[in-house]
């Protein structure tokens, strides 16, 4: 499994357009566009899954810098998600004492 970044999306490209794109490379098990929780519009990125690595890799090179709608993607390997902090930054350290 290829977990896939796709940066510099334009507004208007659906998860549609971008499952089309990458499934000229092997087959994609999941579409992300990445959207704004209070208005619903796309922020311009997303992720892809790809089912077979050799085929991510593939897309990756073949789609990085493509025009799609416009823009110019930023195609790369996916990174691991940071962990957030959760002490909601209160001014404590996390030991709760400064």
């Amino acid at each position: 499994m290829k977990n896939i970044f796709v940066g510099n999306l334009s507004f208007q490209t659906s998860e549609s357009d971008l499952r089309n794109a990458f499934e000229a490379y092997g087959p994609v098990s999941r579409v992300s566009i990445m959207t704004d929780r209070d208005t619903g519009r796309s922020r311009g990125f997303a992720f892809v899954e790809m089912e077979n690595d050799a085929n991510g890799d593939a897309a990756i090179a073949a789609l990085n810098q493509k025009e799609i709608d416009g823009r110019a993607l930023n195609v790369n390997v996916a990174k691991p998600r940071e962990e957030r902090g959760g002490n909601g930054g209160g001014g404590r350290r996390q030991g709760g004492r400064w």
